[in-house]
Parts: structure tokens; sequence; C-alpha cells
């Protein structure tokens, strides 16, 4: 019970005991005859104190009963309420504690064990939901699967802009850091595609679309080419996604055209050389033959000077020319398909087709693992085909061993066998001869082969294990696949697409009266070197996450340390786990900011004790040039505005309350995802309320005490 209340009904019952008895005496002073009324007021004055005293009594009995009664029935009864919302809404596991009178305790119990039942029927229905809902799930997974392994960046949007789905390519190339998102990438679901390709070219593509469309053309799509924050060149493709009301949407795919660009640029600025080049140089051969035909007479020693300037021009002529083939060359060989490959998946190709072809027996030995190299894997296995074939032939070999070894940046493939050693002039013969094997010929050498691989063969004899071995050295290579951590699954789909974002209604200006569910969100935590921003302390970390049309964009998350230029106090170390070693060479808060506040741009931001992280960043705004004027929500105060009758509103209390795991507590990205987790589960119990929009939220979290607490 509130103290107002309290007082209020106090002040009500206190009236009730003592107007009554007041009441009727005066209604009997009124019937006395008035010679008794004056002694009768002279008796009661006599008696003044002790009246005074006994109502001071009455109202101290009073204040106790009620306390009393308040706390063996009114409060327990209230926070039961509360923990029934909570099994409604959002934790089914959770159970109310069993406290006050024990009436209410056995109300509690009973409770309990319906809840118990409820939650176990809710159990059972959820998996056949789960279960049909698993069809769909798996097809739409499918097709996101299939897509994220495409080597072109994939963006689906609706018509709005908004990002549907986007595989890992496209976020790399369209990020300002490709090697991840360590900071937060700026493509992302629900994110406007205007914010990373200019809206013009985007807009100009539809529009060439809409005109292909309205002239029933075949193949509406459109092409242009842009560059990437990154600095990259890249070539879209806009098909578009037609719906029973024309265009609903449109799909881009992306693909990094840079060195094609160069290499075209190269190749034309060499043929420009070669052509301009030449032309001085064949001029003054031309002359100078000229000459000597006009002048058969000329003196023997000026015909000398003229032969020495054609010999001098043809001579760099010649070197032009070879230069320029040797460049072309190079161009050439930088186009072949050179693909990353595992190095057991090649030996394991290599011995199925010495046994398919050949029908000599190969078998994989001493293998390297995760050594990846970058092949022409058809080529090269062609190689040990054929080196396999003229041993059988020439040699009466049958059996052949395949090792593979990691050393330095080289691959070691060794192709073995046991039996008599060749001559160098055999080595020499098969690697300058055409490859033939098994019926399929390559008018390509060993040599140019691994030449190709910008690799060595060489031929060896181990005499005391009394076998040869051809040896292969390749390149190794470090894909950039081998080295991606995939991302934890969440739920039962991938977080790159969201294709339910195709039907939400478009972005109203009225933010305040969208519902809760319909909003975007960036909710967000920092670590700092202690607890007083007006004192002096700093930021250390910014963690952050986005939820999107209700669902935790686990994969677009916003982690980052930050050198505070200051010394960090020994209680935040260890608070935090963050020591000065790990904060140093990390930027600084105003190249941070920057980059957060473009992460968080187009949502609500949402944080646990907002106000405190809120002042740290306020007290940076103008250092870093940016504005946080984003609306906030504290789960703090919508703690206490749904369950006003809780004493612990803690962020471990709370989720321990509606079930949410706590992990990675007191790091920022870890308590930004525990605080996401919780104020998805709270979104319900504020329906409950009656709270449903934005506004109704802020207001209702205004409300609460916390809302005075000030830093």
């Amino acid at each position: 019970m509130s103290r107002g209340r309290f007082v209020l009904v106090l002040a009500l019952c206190y009236g009730a005991t003592m107007g009554l008895p007041g009441l009727l005496g005066w209604l009997v002073w009124r019937r006395l005859p008035t010679e008794l009324q004056g002694p009768a007021l002279e008796a009661l004055a006599d008696q003044a104190v002790l009246f005074a005293m006994t109502a001071v009594g009455v109202l101290f009995a009073l204040a106790i009963l009620l306390e009393l009664l308040s706390n063996l029935y009114l409060t327990p009864i209230r926070r039961l309420r509360e923990d029934l919302q909570v099994m409604l809404e959002a934790n089914p596991a959770h159970r109310a504690s069993a406290e006050g009178a024990a009436d209410v305790r056995a109300l509690v119990e009973s409770v309990n064990r319906f809840a118990e039942h409820y939650h176990a029927l809710l159990e059972r229905v959820e998996a056949r939901v789960e279960e049909a809902k698993r069809a769909v799930e798996e097809e739409k997974n499918r097709l996101a699967a299939v897509i994220s392994e495409l080597a072109q960046g994939v963006l689906v949007c609706n018509i709005e802009g908004q990002i549907l789905l986007y595989n890992n390519r496209a976020r790399q190339l369209l990020s300002a850091n490709p090697a991840g998102s360590a900071t937060g990438g700026l493509v992302g679901l629900g994110r406007s595609v205007f914010g990373v390709i200019d809206r013009p070219l985007i807009l100009h593509a539809l529009d060439t679309i809409h005109s292909l469309l309205s002239q029933k053309r075949p193949h509406a799509v459109a092409r242009f080419v842009t560059t990437a924050p990154s600095g990259q060149l890249v070539r879209a493709l806009v098909v578009p996604v037609l719906g029973n009301e024309g265009l609903t949407g449109f799909v881009m795919t992306l693909e990094d055209v840079t060195r094609t660009v160069e290499q075209g640029s190269r190749r034309d600025a060499l043929l420009q050389s070669v052509t301009e080049g030449s032309r001085a140089a064949l001029a003054s051969i031309r002359a100078a033959v000229e000459t000597l035909q006009s002048f058969p007479d000329m003196p023997a020693e000026q015909q000398g000077r003229f032969i020495a300037v054609i010999s001098q021009e043809a001579s760099r002529l010649s070197e032009r020319i070879e230069g320029a083939i040797r460049e072309f060359s190079d161009a050439m060989k930088a186009q072949w398909v050179m693909e990353d490959m595992l190095g057991e998946d090649l030996v394991a190709a290599a011995c199925r087709r010495i046994e398919t072809r050949l029908g000599l027996a190969a078998k994989a030995e001493i293998l390297a693992p995760d050594l990846w190299m970058r092949v022409d894997s058809f080529a090269l296995v062609q190689v040990l085909a054929y080196l396999a074939a003229r041993l059988k032939e020439e040699f009466g070999v049958w059996e052949l061993r395949l090792r593979l070894a990691g050393e330095g940046r080289l691959a070691h493939l060794d192709l073995v066998w046991r039996g008599a050693p060749l001559s160098a002039e055999t080595v020499f013969a098969w690697e300058s001869e055409p490859l033939t094997a098994g019926g399929e010929d390559l008018p390509l050498t060993v040599k140019d082969v691994i030449e190709r691989h910008d690799g060595e063969i060489w031929y060896q004899r181990d005499r005391p294990a009394q076998e040869s071995y051809f040896r292969l050295l390749i390149p190794a290579s470090a894909p950039e696949t081998a080295g991606l951590a995939l991302p934890a699954p969440a739920g039962s789909r991938p977080e790159y697409y969201d294709f339910d974002l195709f039907r939400q209604q478009p972005s109203s200006p009225a933010l305040d009266e969208r519902r809760l569910t319909e909003l975007k969100y960036t909710v967000f935590d920092t670590e700092t070197t202690g607890l007083e921003p007006s004192a002096g302390d700093e930021i250390i970390s910014i963690g952050a996450v986005r939820i999107v049309n209700g669902r935790l964009l686990l994969h677009e998350v916003f982690d980052q340390l930050v050198d505070p230029r200051r010394p960090m106090s020994p209680e935040s170390i260890k608070v935090t786990g963050i020591d000065p070693s790990m904060l140093r060479g990390q930027p600084p808060i105003e190249a941070v900011l920057p980059a957060f506040h473009r992460f968080c741009e187009d949502s609500v931001l949402v944080a646990h004790n907002a106000a405190f992280d809120l002042r740290f960043l306020q007290m940076k705004e103008a250092q870093a040039g940016v504005k946080f004027d984003q609306p906030v929500l504290d789960t703090l105060l919508l703690s206490a505005a749904i369950q006003p009758n809780q004493e612990d509103h803690k962020l471990e209390a709370i989720a321990a309350r509606l079930g949410v795991p706590v992990v990675g507590r007191h790091t920022a990205l870890g308590d930004a995802i525990v605080t996401a987790e919780v104020f998805l589960k709270m979104i319900p119990l504020l329906a409950e309320r009656g709270i449903h929009t934005l506004r109704q939220a802020r207001e209702a979290s205004q409300r609460t005490y916390y809302a005075r607490v000030r830093y």
C-alpha cells in the first residue's frame, strides 16, 4: 500500500472510530435538561486528558492494525497478481513466492500448482506449433542458406528501401570495414539501403524497371556501378520483386569489379603505350630506310649511321613489344580461374582419378589438416594422373601414395612409389610433354601447370626407404571463408533475412504513436572507469545490439573498446575485467561515438538505468560532433511501472523473474544482450497494463520513483 493511500485509509478508520462515539455523546447531551448540561460539560472537561490519550491510543492501534493487515493480505495478493502476469505473458516457468497470512500462502501454493499444469500444457501446445512451423521455416532457411553461400553479395529490399535479406558478402562489400562487423556494419535487417548506396542510383534503376515493365518487356532489370564505402567499385544488378499490386520490392546482386576495372585499365594503358611508343620508332626506321633508298650513292660512313639508327630503333621496338607481351601474359595469368581448396579434398580427388581412370591403387597418407591451397584443381589433378600413367606404362608401378604437408607458406604434395629410380632425361621429358592420362588430353605441360600456380616440381629418391617421389611445391592460402567465425544460431532461423518486413506498414512520422511491437530498437550498455561522469570518469567500452520486427539480431552488434586516456580504478578493472593493456591502441571516444551514432540512428534507444549511460554519452556529444536525440526507454523504469510491488529492479533480478539467462554480465555487449532479451519479455507485460505505444511507455516510466534519479 502506498504511503498516501495508507494515511487516507487510516484517517477514515480513525474518523469512523472516534466520530461515532462523539456523535452519540452529542445527541445524549442535547436531550439532557438545561440545568444538567453545564455539569455534564464540566465533568467531560475534567476527563479531557484521558479522552485525548484514548484518542491517540486508538490512532496508534489502528495504524498498527492496518499495517499488519497490509503485510498479511494486501501486499502479498498484489505481488501474486504481478507474478501471475509474468507467468501468463513472459515466463511460464516463473513461480510466486509464498508469503503473508496462512490463507494467502495456501492461495499462492494453489496458484503455483495451477501454473505447473498450465506450463506443461503450454509446452505441449508450443511443441505442436513449432512442429507445424518447422516445414515453413525450413523452406525459408534453405533459401537463406543458398544465398548466404553465394560469392556475389545479395540484398533484398522492400519498395521503401528497407533491407529484408542480405548475405555476408553484401555486408563485406558495403561496410567501411570489410573485415567484419566488430564496429557494426551499416548493412542490417530493417536498415535503409539508401544509407550504403546512393539513393539517386537506386531510384534511377527502379525508374528504368518501371519503364520496362510498362512496356511489357521481358527481363526488366537495371544495372549500375557505384563506389562502396571501402572504396571498391561494385557492379549492381537490380531485379524487381512483383506482387499483386505491382512492384513490391527489388533484389540486388553485387559484384566487386575493382580488379576487373584495374586490369582493363592496365591493358588499355599497355595498348596505348605500345601504339604510341612504337609510332616514333617506326617513323625513324621508315625515314632512315627511305633516305637510304633515295640516296644509294651515299658515302659508306653516312650509310653506317643510318643503319645504326635503324638498328637502335628496331632494338627499342623489340624490347617494348617483349615487355608488353610479358605484362599481357601476367594479366592473362591473373584471369585464370584459381579457387581456394582444402588440400585433403585435392588429394582425395587425385586418388579417385588415378584409381578410376588408370586402375592404379592410390591412397592418401600423412595429410596436413586444414591446409588450403589456391589451385586450378582440374589441371593439378591432371598432372598427378599424367605422372601416375607414365609410371605405370614405363616402369610398371601399380601402387602410389600421396602425402601432403605444410612448410611455411608452401604446401608439399608428394606422389610416392617404390621401384626403379628415374633418370634426369626421363624427368625432363615427362615435364615437357603435353598432359595425356586415361584418355584425357590437356594442351599444357607439367611445367605450364606448375608455373601457373607459381610453384615448383622436383624429383627425389629416398634411398633408405627405397622409394621415389615427385614433390609439388604449391603456395598455401588462407581463404576468407576459412577464417570466418560462424555466429551461433539464434532460434530456428538465420538472422540474415526477415521477409515479414514485406508486410510491415510504412514508417510514420508520429513515432510516439507507433506500437512498441513495430519499432526498431538499439539496446546498448557502457562500461566506464567509474560511476561519476561529472567527476571525470570515462567510457571504456560500448556494446549494442539491434531489435527489428520483434527479433533480437545477434549478428548486428556494436562492440568497441575505448581508450579513456585516464587511469582506471581497481574497482573498475575488477568489475569489468578490462585492464589498461586491453585499451592501449583503441580509438578514443570522439572516434567511437560517430560510429555508434550511425549504428543507432534509425532506432529507439533502450538501456537498463539509461540515465547513467546517457549521461556519459551526452557529456561527449560536443567533442564527437554528434547528438543522441532519439527516444529512450529504460528497462529499470519499465520494470517499476509494470511490477511496482516487487522490491528488486536490478537487471539480474528482472532477468530471473522473466526467465532470461544472464551471460556475459558486466561486459557492455553481454549486458546489452541481456537487457534486450528482458525488454522483449516486457512488451507483452506492458500491453497487459494497457501500454501499447512508445508515448504510453515513456509516460508510464516517468511516473515511477526511479525516474527522479539524476547523474
